[in-house]
């Protein structure tokens, strides 16, 4: 089959591997027909290098339709479609009981002191293979895959993988009260997303920061009041709390994580530990890596006084310096984690309805066969040709 892997910083390419083989009598081997590229791919691409091996198959946002079963997967059969989350949780473990399928006790990757194990992400994660491919091994097969009807494009649905439960998990984390106000850091897809969804669970007011034209537009066509970060700059505080009633919004949602703009010392550090030899780089990184954290210190700058900041963005640093004095003067509410798909999955089906009220069906902002992944990686990571979004199609 035909598979994106990672060979290196800033490299990926397409290869012919081997194809996916049931391994346990609960897998599923899905043929995947839509496969997104996410923001937290980029972490890959760019600084997480140390912690991949040439050849690993990337993707974590793949849907399809069941090519084989296993001889106890009793929920599924050949021929079926079905979503399958970025996070491998078994649904059944007491961690997946309590609607944290992020740190399933099955999957936890004990040797590395992680959570549950994700498709295309990592030694962290359990260095398993990804779905940006023609085909996916799948465990788990009665719990973990979402079966989808029949019918509406992929478009509808593949978003369930991550990007809609991650902005879901971002708002409700955000705990914006009724008719509130709520900052997005950061308009790709997790920002974007978010915004949306804030205003369809009733914001007052939803602001919009980034640096992207294209992207500001888009969201302001949503309905978002977006503010130009590379215009403000540090004015960028006052106009948040003009539009606040002068203390700030309720909630700040830091949809943007370990590769802020504005970060050079961090950045220039990342890119030095990223050119080591990956068995001096790991350890590293694991002990004393440090992320760009502008994001997260003006998230804490702008929120209100006894409000709450909610994490999104994917941060990775072991030794982050953050601003202790002024979250706990300010009595700020912290929370943060990888979605929980499955937990949110009740809560999106409903609006996956011929009304579109998230606009997942004009998200996508390119659609590209899977030969074109480096183009697109490279494409994605610089910002350009407007891309916000985009899906592969594997058999193109």
């Amino acid at each position: 089959m035909k598979a994106v892997t990672w060979q290196g910083r800033r490299k990926v390419s397409v290869d012919t591997v081997p194809d996916p083989v049931l391994r346990k009598p609960t897998d599923v081997i899905v043929k995947v027909t839509s496969s997104g590229l996410c923001g937290s791919d980029l972490h890959l691409y760019e600084v997480l290098g140390p912690f991949l091996d040439p050849g690993d198959i990337l993707g974590h946002e793949p849907m399809g339709v069941v090519e084989e079963v296993g001889p106890e997967v009793r929920r599924l059969a050949p021929g079926d479609r079905v979503v399958i989350p970025f996070n491998v949780s078994c649904g059944t473990c007491p961690m997946c009981d309590r609607g944290l399928h992020s740190q399933c006790e099955t999957t936890q990757v004990h040797a590395r002191g992680t959570g549950a194990a994700l498709f295309g992400y990592t030694k962290l994660y359990g260095q398993v293979p990804g779905g940006q491919a023609q085909y996916l091994r799948v465990p788990f097969g009665d719990t973990l895959p979402i079966p989808v009807p029949e019918g509406p494009p992929d478009d509808r649905f593949v978003y369930l993988s991550d990007v809609l439960p991650t902005a879901w998990q971002a708002v409700e984390y955000a705990e914006v009260p009724p008719g509130g106000s709520v900052a997005v850091l950061g308009l790709g897809p997790i920002g974007d997303m978010a915004a949306r969804i804030a205003l369809l669970r009733g914001a007052g007011t939803v602001i919009g920061i980034d640096l992207v034209p294209e992207r500001l537009a888009r969201a302001a066509r949503r309905g978002v009041h977006t503010l130009d970060l590379s215009e403000l700059g540090a004015d960028l505080t006052e106009r948040v709390r003009d539009l606040t009633d002068g203390r700030g919004p309720d909630a700040v949602i830091d949809a943007v994580g370990m590769e802020a703009h504005g970060a050079p010392v961090a950045r220039s550090l990342q890119t030095a530990v990223g050119l080591l030899p990956d068995a001096v780089a790991a350890p590293l990184m694991r002990r004393y890596g440090v992320d760009r954290l502008t994001a997260l210190h003006l998230a804490v700058e702008l929120v209100r006084r006894g409000g709450t900041v909610s994490l999104a963005g994917v941060y990775g640093g072991a030794a982050d310096p953050m601003p202790l004095f002024a979250m706990f003067d300010k009595q700020i509410r912290l929370h943060m984690g990888q979605a929980n798909v499955h937990r949110w999955t009740g809560d999106l089906l409903p609006l996956l309805t011929d009304d579109d009220p998230l606009g997942v069906e004009d998200f996508a902002t390119h659609r590209l066969p899977l030969t074109r992944a480096p183009e697109a990686y490279d494409m994605f990571q610089a910002k350009r040709d407007g891309a916000v979004k985009i899906l592969f199609k594997p058999w193109e």
